[in-house]
Formats: C-alpha cells, sequence, structure tokens
C-alpha cells in the first residue's frame, strides 16, 4: 500500500514537473512558433548562449531555492488590465493650445516604399555597432555588458511573445503610437471582452500605464533566477527595434510638450525646483494653473541649466523624456535589428511592420506629428551662451553618433 502511495506521489510530482518544463520553454519560445502567419526569421545568428556551469546547476537544485523555483511558477499568471475602457480617442480640437504646440496631425498618408530602405537600415546598424566597437567614443556605461545592466534600467523594453518582437520605446518619438501597435500584437488590453485591433481605438492613458505591457524589469517578479536567461533567449531569437530622432530636436519637443503646457506634475517636480533655482523666483503659487495665469513659466535657458547642472542627476537620472537614448535602450548591449528615425516614420513603420509579417492586417496609426522641426534649433538656441551648447552638446554626443546625426556644428562655434 505505501509503495502504492509513493508511485501515485512520484507520479504527481512527475507529472507537475514535466509541465514546469513546457512553461518554461513555452516562455523562452514566446509562442512565435504556435502563430504560423507571424513567423519569422532574424536577419544574423547571434552568438550561442552560454551554458550554465556546475555552479548554477548546484543553485538550482538546492531544495530550497526548487521550492522557490515552483512556488513562481506555479503563482504566476499573466494578468489583464481592468482599467476602464474609452471607445476611442478623438484628436484636440482644432485651435486649442494643445493643437498649437504640440502639432497633431491627423491625415492619412500612405508610405512611399524606398528600395534603397534595405541598404539603409543595414547603414544606420553598421554605423551603430562600428561605434559601440570603436574605442574612439567613450560614454558611460558603453563597456557594460548585459548582465550588468540594473533590473530597473530594463523598462523600457517591451515584449510581444505572439509576434517575437522586442520594441525599446523612446519618449517624444512617436512611442505613443508604437506602444499602441504593440498592445494590439500582444493583445495585453481587453475592450469588452476582446483585444484591441486598431490602435487608435486605444485611450491614450491607458497606452502609457505600466500594466498594459510586459517589460524586461518585470522578468524577475515573473521568473526569479531565470530571468536573465530567458531575456537572452528573446534578445536572440526575436526581432528587436527602436525609433530615434535628432537629440537636440527631441530636447526641444520635450520642453514644449511638458513645460510650455499646464503639466500639474511636471510643474511641481520639475518646473518649481528650476524657477528657484535658475530664475530666482522664491514663492511659487502651488499649481501650473496658477504659474502660467501669473507668468511663471520654465524658459528653455533654465531647462538647459536644469540639464547641465552636476547635481541634478545627484538626486534622480534624467527623466525619460530628456533621457539619453543609449541609457534607455542600451544599444551596445542590444543588438537591434531594426533602427528607424523619426525623420523618415512613414517609410521606416510601414518597412518594420513587413519585417514582423503584419503589415496586411495592421497600418501604423496616422500620427500625432510633433511639428518641432530640426529647422528651429538656431532660434530655439538663439539665446542660450556658446559654453552651454558645448556642454549639452558632449552630453549627449553619443546619441548623436551612434545613431548617425551630424554633429550641429552651427550651433556649437561663433
Amino acid at each position: 500500500m505505501t509503495k502504492a502511495r509513493l508511485f501515485r506521489l512520484w507520479l504527481v510530482l512527475g507529472s507537475a514537473f514535466m509541465i514546469l518544463l513546457i512553461i518554461v520553454y513555452w516562455d523562452s519560445a514566446g509562442a512565435a512558433h504556435f502563430y504560423l502567419h507571424t513567423s519569422f526569421s532574424r536577419p544574423h545568428a547571434g552568438p550561442p548562449l552560454p551554458t550554465p556551469g556546475p555552479d548554477r546547476d548546484r543553485e538550482l537544485t538546492a531544495d530550497s531555492d526548487v521550492d522557490e523555483f515552483l512556488d513562481k511558477f506555479l503563482s504566476a499568471s499573466v494578468k489583464q488590465s481592468d482599467l476602464p475602457r474609452k471607445e476611442t480617442e478623438q484628436p484636440p480640437a482644432p485651435g486649442s493650445m494643445e493643437e498649437s504646440v504640440r502639432g497633431y496631425d491627423w491625415s492619412p498618408r500612405d508610405a512611399r516604399r524606398s528600395p534603397d530602405q534595405g541598404r539603409q537600415q543595414a547603414e544606420r546598424r553598421s554605423v551603430l555597432r562600428g561605434f559601440c566597437a570603436n574605442s574612439s567614443l567613450a560614454f558611460p556605461t558603453k563597456e557594460r555588458a548585459f548582465d550588468d545592466i540594473p533590473n530597473s534600467e530594463l523598462s523600457h523594453l517591451i515584449v510581444d511573445d505572439r509576434h517575437g518582437a522586442i520594441y525599446c520605446y523612446v519618449p517624444k518619438v512617436a512611442c505613443t503610437n508604437w506602444k499602441r501597435v504593440m498592445i494590439v500584437l500582444s493583445g495585453s488590453l481587453l475592450h469588452r471582452g476582446a483585444p484591441y485591433h486598431d490602435p487608435l481605438r486605444i485611450p491614450r492613458e491607458h497606452v502609457h500605464n505600466a500594466s498594459a505591457h510586459l517589460t524586461f524589469n518585470k522578468f524577475w517578479r515573473r521568473y526569479g533566477k531565470l530571468s536573465r536567461h530567458l531575456m537572452k533567449v528573446k534578445l536572440k531569437k526575436y526581432t528587436k527595434f527602436l525609433f530615434v530622432r535628432d537629440p537636440f530636436v527631441r530636447l526641444i519637443s520635450a520642453f514644449r510638450s511638458k513645460f510650455e503646457l499646464e503639466n500639474e506634475e511636471f510643474y511641481r517636480k520639475f518646473a518649481v525646483p528650476m524657477l528657484r533655482l535658475y530664475a530666482n523666483h522664491t514663492s511659487l503659487p502651488a499649481s501650473a494653473r496658477e504659474a502660467f495665469r501669473a507668468g511663471l513659466k520654465v524658459s528653455f535657458a533654465n531647462f538647459i541649466q536644469y540639464l547641465l547642472d552636476p547635481h541634478t542627476e545627484k538626486l534622480a537620472p534624467f527623466n525619460e523624456h530628456w533621457r539619453q537614448v543609449y541609457r534607455l535602450c542600451h544599444p551596445c548591449q542590444i543588438d537591434y535589428d531594426f533602427v528607424g528615425k523619426l525623420e523618415t516614420l512613414d517609410e521606416d513603420a510601414a518597412q518594420l511592420l513587413q519585417l514582423l509579417q503584419v503589415d496586411q492586417r495592421l497600418r501604423f496609426p496616422p500620427s500625432y506629428r510633433n511639428r518641432t522641426a530640426s529647422s528651429w534649433e538656431e532660434d530655439w538656441f538663439a539665446k542660450i551662451p556658446l559654453a552651454w551648447r558645448q556642454q549639452l552638446y558632449k552630453l549627449y554626443e553619443a546619441d548623436f553618433v551612434l545613431f548617425g546625426y551630424p554633429k550641429p556644428e552651427n550651433l556649437l562655434r561663433d
């Protein structure tokens, strides 16, 4: 009788172990092989994954770690967001303050495909990889390994397991609409019990909610000690992409949207300290609305002073809207397959959706296009001292060089 019970117990434990192995494989493979219509091929072979050593094996076989391992996998579940849904997001009314500052353009556009787009992508990737390998370009964090990146710095890498895609979002580079696309592809948000199929029907406030996306920084909570291994598997197998723009133009765009509009969060957290430190205001209104009515606004010069102040990052890292792309997306640690640019958004978006094999059922949304243009740089920087401009370039030099943007010589000399 005892042997029969032991046999049944071992049978149950063996079955549970096999189920866990299936779960691990399924998460590693990302279910991409199941969705036949979205199968993809890698443009190049990645390096072989490191084989776990004996120390690693001993860790996983220790009783306490096995218990922890089982608890994590048995309790792991993918939760759908229970946020309230709106039917659709409408563009701002013509002539509104938001329209004039952000520059919305909801008109449909047909992307014109250039026969040289493949070569253009090869050149962008070549420039990026070349400077990552070139010792002549030095910047913080360049030489560290992927395993050395803190978990907190992996929050911008959004994973779509259904289509084998990883998107690193960069604020002020059409990231709202790319996040919408990722939600549609992954089916991570439901509307009336069904996934969204039209990116523009996803309300803006849900797009930027962290619960709507599976990001690398969430892996530790779900997979524990296997999290880095699973990240590396996905980085090897999946199509990885990001979109960038001219670094100085991105700064102007960030300033316009966060400090020229009444943004209560950014007013309290950033504008108030800037006005006190760099504009000598000691008594400031409690709200952005009151400050705007009193004519108290952060100037672009105040914003540049804040960026250049060595005390700024001693208090906290740059906000994501003006943090350097190399710090958000780790391009020297992650071998990106596609580098899109805001300056060629329509063409690049069409090419990427084709690469992901979803172009027949999904179009990149008619953009909300920020009209901040490169031609405005001279006007915006006209009252910024030359020494500040030169320091600012050094602060963002890696983004200029890695992504092939020309050095703005006209702004850096008398």
